[in-house]
């Protein structure tokens, strides 16, 4: 293999397929960027045996060939180099990567094109365009709110699910809260099974830094979700979990029931007055209280060993619930979401889902669940 490529047609692909390499691979194969040069270009693959990185970069090619190289000692050398030319061959005497740039000259052993595993393929056929920033939107708003816990199956998946009329849910949950994000894409709803694809929250991260604010192409299988940027130059590509998300519909369809009692408050304000609440949460009484009036609702908190904290919001309010509570650091966590200035908190009893909207986020919906007030305690947490 031998060629010369400019650093900053690279660098930036180079720090994407670097970014899926595991931190603690044992296989020297999940260890590797692997480059293959051909009268295409250069291409840059790596993969952490699930999530797959694939981009292909203009560079003068002199003799084709396909290498494995330490991937992080070869993404920091790079990106530490002077802007400019790199030539790149292997190294006659030695066999290793021979880098060099003017007068710097680096080696770096590699695996050979046996080791190599092939990659899966961009599926050609019903292809969907979408957008970048609106995917990076969607993602903020959702995945916030499903579980860090691998063990939990669905609910440490993203859910896609399409409702008919080219309507779209995304959502996400995590036992105490759930966040639900709608939209219209036709094509994207033809093109999603009726039960919908599951992505665990692993991968999220690794699709919010490859994705930018261009659009992209995406293309479905029985057991992937593929993501190519417009010019076709990189691909993303990573396993559909195939557990079953639970329905839903059920605790959304309190929301609208008689028994949900609005209230409005102002959005700013309330995270202000939460953050200093938050000061006066300890590990076993982590939450705000809410007493209710009409056009009052008073936050209080009071730690053992903290003091007590005690604020008036304005709000408006037409229900029957006195008392409320919630975890403070959640609710200012779901609230800091949205961007509206007043927000509307759907309230359905003092231990039932409270849901979360704003007139400015059109589509979204974010349910909350109380924690459990009682004379001796206040922290239990309830499920949805």
């Amino acid at each position: 293999m031998k060629l010369t490529v400019n650093k900053e047609q690279i660098i930036e692909g180079l720090l994407k397929a670097v970014a899926i390499i595991p931190a603690k691979a044992g296989a020297q194969y999940l260890r590797s960027i692997w480059l293959k040069a051909d009268k295409g270009g250069l291409s840059v693959m790596s993969t952490d045996a699930n999530i797959e990185f694939t981009g292909c970069y203009q560079a003068e090619v002199a003799e084709p060939g396909l290498i494995g190289v330490q991937g992080r000692a070869f993404v920091d050398l790079v990106r530490q180099l002077p802007s400019g030319v790199l030539h790149l061959s292997l190294d006659e005497a030695s066999g290793n990567l021979l880098i060099e740039q003017g007068r710097r000259s680096y080696k770096l052993p590699v695996s050979g094109a046996e080791w190599f595993q092939n990659f899966s393929t961009f599926p050609e056929e019903n292809t969907v365009t979408w957008s970048g920033d609106f995917l990076q939107d969607v993602l903020d708003k959702v995945t916030f709110c499903i579980s860090e816990d691998d063990a939990m199956d669905a609910i440490a998946c993203l859910c896609m699910k399409p409702k008919g009329n080219g309507r779209i849910d995304v959502c996400g949950l995590n036992g105490h809260q759930f966040a639900l994000v709608s939209f219209t894409h036709d094509e994207l709803a033809e093109r999603l099974p009726e039960e919908g694809i599951l992505i665990q929250k692993k991968y999220l991260q690794d699709i919010k830094k490859w994705l930018g604010v261009d659009e992209i192409e995406l293309n479905i299988t029985e057991k992937r979700l593929y993501l190519r940027s417009l010019g076709k130059a990189e691909t993303l590509s990573l396993p559909r979990a195939a557990h079953q998300y639970p329905d839903y519909n059920i605790f959304m369809s309190k929301l609208a029931s008689g028994d949900m009692h609005p209230m409005t408050l102002e959005r700013k304000e309330a995270m202000e007055a939460l953050g200093r609440i938050l000061i006066f949460n300890t590990e076993s009484d982590r939450c705000t209280y809410m007493d209710l009036s009409a056009s009052e609702a008073l936050l209080s908190a009071q730690g053992q060993d903290v003091g007590s904290a005690s604020e008036s919001l304005e709000v408006t309010y037409g229900g029957d619930i006195k008392r409320i509570a919630f975890p403070t650091r959640s609710l200012m966590d779901v609230l800091g979401h949205f961007v509206s200035a007043k927000i509307d908190m759907m309230l359905t009893g003092a231990e039932g889902p409270c849901g979360v909207r704003g007139a400015d986020d059109p589509e979204y919906t974010v349910i909350i669940m109380p924690m459990k007030v009682s004379e001796t305690t206040y922290y239990s947490e309830e499920d949805v």
